[in-house]
């Protein structure tokens, strides 16, 4: 009576366990990638599906819903030889787990290693002020390069997005100093420009007071020719009018020497005298 029981429960144990391995529920969302006997056999879709025991197993359960693939954080350098970190996002689809799972060994990790290898092929050919401003066309690009490639393991790129692209710390602080040099440079051309137009208006200016200068002294000249001239015509004499304004000059001169605090002595000329009272007398004929 006890071996019966024991015969029942193990034939029971083994339609429990037979049950399990036959009946299969894939939620939605997935799709279950099966083998018999080792070899591909076919895909259970959501829902209930029926294998056969022993000799049918699920070899991989594929996710068929948007997956995230973080691509890390790497150092690319531009074609002017700027160094760039640079990192991604790709959104992906399972569209075909047959060839997702036999097609590559692993594919989400594929795919990481292809997007970051393509990132740095197209960054590569452009140069840094390029590669920083021109971020949705080096999406579009990694996007067409990777989507045939991707296909044949039964994916879909849904998109892959630019997370972040800025030059290496190294290389943002070689920037710093350079625009800090522009700015010094720029700085020192604004000065010299600026002294140039000094320059150049103080030229103009010494120029415009040497003109103001000279037509003083063509006044001066033609105030004296014309004094000279109504004395001659007053005296009737040709030397005196000009002694007579040469010795008018020369007593200014002594006056302004005289009134310089500079000035200590004040020299007469010996003949001063006889030549003002010839001039006199001369004015009294």
């Amino acid at each position: 009576m006890e071996a019966s029981l024991i015969v029942i429960g193990v034939l029971a144990l083994l339609v429990i366990i037979t049950l399990y391995k036959g009946i299969k529920i894939v939620p939605q969302g997935e799709e279950w990638v099966v083998e018999r006997l080792g070899k591909y056999s076919r895909t259970l879709k959501p829902g209930l599906n029926l294998l056969v025991p022993y000799i049918e197993t699920v070899r991989e359960r594929v996710s068929t819903r948007d997956i995230i693939l973080d691509v890390p954080q790497q150092e690319v350098i531009t074609r002017d030889n700027a160094v760039i970190v640079t990192n991604a996002v790709a959104f992906i689809r399972v569209t075909s787990p047959r060839d997702a799972i036999y097609g590559v060994e692993d594919f989400r990790s594929a795919i990481v290693n292809l997007v970051m290898t393509t990132l740095r092929s197209i960054i590569g050919e452009m140069k840094l002020d390029d590669a920083l401003s021109n971020r949705e066309q080096i999406k579009v690009r990694l996007k067409d390069q990777i989507i045939d490639d991707i296909a044949d393991w039964g994916v879909t790129v849904k998109s892959v997005e630019i997370q972040d692209i800025s030059p290496s710390p190294s290389m943002q602080k070689a920037m710093e100093q350079q625009a800090a040099a522009e700015r010094e440079r720029r700085a020192v051309e604004t000065m010299a420009e600026a002294n140039k137009n000094a320059a150049i208006l103080e030229a103009k200016g010494k120029l415009e007071a040497a003109k103001l200068e000279a037509q003083a002294q063509v006044a001066l000249a033609e105030a004296s020719a014309e004094a000279i001239h109504r004395i001659a015509g007053a005296v009737g004499e040709r030397e005196l009018p000009a002694m007579f304004l040469l010795g008018d000059r020369y007593l200014n001169t002594l006056d302004k020497l005289g009134q310089s605090e500079n000035s200590k002595f004040v020299v007469y000329p010996a003949d001063l005298q006889q030549a003002v009272k010839g001039m006199l007398g001369a004015l009294g004929k």
